[in-house]
């Protein structure tokens, strides 16, 4: 049975061309739909043209504002070789290019076990201790009727009117639905959570301009951790970093994006 996030991040795909259906319930509160949904929609129509079926790296650069409603995908192969094919995509509506993605698809079931880290999956209240925004919140930020958020509570000051003023935010994630998490999942996760801005004391609106995702390793079924930070708001940008654990604490996914703060 197909899942609502598949549904909503679904195309046709005929010669390289696919058209979607942005779906209009994957807003952020902003005139906007998420740009992590983005990110996930067009990859799914990218990687339908790859020689290898997981995206592991993809950048976008956001060009502009898309909308709610039809939009078409363009494809590019630019090269497939043995482990990795790499291509792109550019999404459009009413003639204007809004996004332009680059990616790289590879073989994650045939990556070896091998792991060397300093990185330590992050610790967080038991899922029903934490912050789930009231139903007032859910209206305007729509992706929560399809994201299941809980907030650690020692990172939403801001939904209580006291940010810490420290630029983190740490959150248990899962799709609403049910389905189980898979390499888009964690496309749309990394942008999923409110901006860290929140938490730094500072409203309104932080568009995506450019957000680059890795992802290593296929999520293992159960609820996320996601774990998003800064360490420099200036001159009305931010960057945003985010790390994603699965419930066998493994790091699946990182990511970084610079996003535009816009006054409420």
């Amino acid at each position: 049975m197909i899942s609502e996030f598949e549904r909503a991040t679904a195309s046709t795909l005929v010669d390289g061309v696919a058209t979607a259906e942005i779906a209009d319930s994957w807003g952020t509160g902003g005139p906007a739909p998420n740009g992590g949904y983005l990110l996930a929609l067009v990859t799914r129509a990218l990687g339908r043209v790859s020689a290898h079926p997981h995206p592991m790296t993809v950048t976008a650069h956001y060009l502009r504002p898309a909308a709610p409603g039809p939009a078409t995908i363009t494809t590019e192969v630019i090269r497939s070789g043995r482990t990795l094919t790499s291509a792109q995509a550019s999404l459009f509506q009413d003639g204007k290019e809004r996004i332009r993605v680059l990616a790289g698809f590879g073989d994650l079931e045939s990556l070896p076990d091998d792991v060397r880290t300093s990185a330590e999956p992050p610790v967080l209240p038991q899922v029903e201790d934490c912050f789930e925004a009231p139903d007032s919140f859910k209206r305007l930020v729509t992706l929560l009727g399809h994201a299941d958020l809980r907030v650690d509570p020692a990172t939403a000051g801001w939904a209580a009117g006291a940010p810490s003023g420290r630029g983190e935010m740490r959150s248990w994630f899962r799709l609403a639905d049910g389905q189980e998490p898979d390499p888009c999942t964690l496309l749309f996760a990394v942008d999923a959570l409110p901006p860290v801005a929140f938490e730094m004391g500072v409203q309104g609106w932080v568009p995506t301009l450019e957000l680059t995702v890795h992802v290593r390793a296929l999520p293992a079924p159960g609820w996320l951790r996601v774990v998003a930070s800064t360490r420099n708001l200036a001159g009305g940008h931010l960057e945003e970093d985010v790390e994603i654990w699965d419930s066998k604490d493994r790091l699946v996914a990182q990511s970084r994006q610079l996003a535009r703060v816009v006054g409420p």
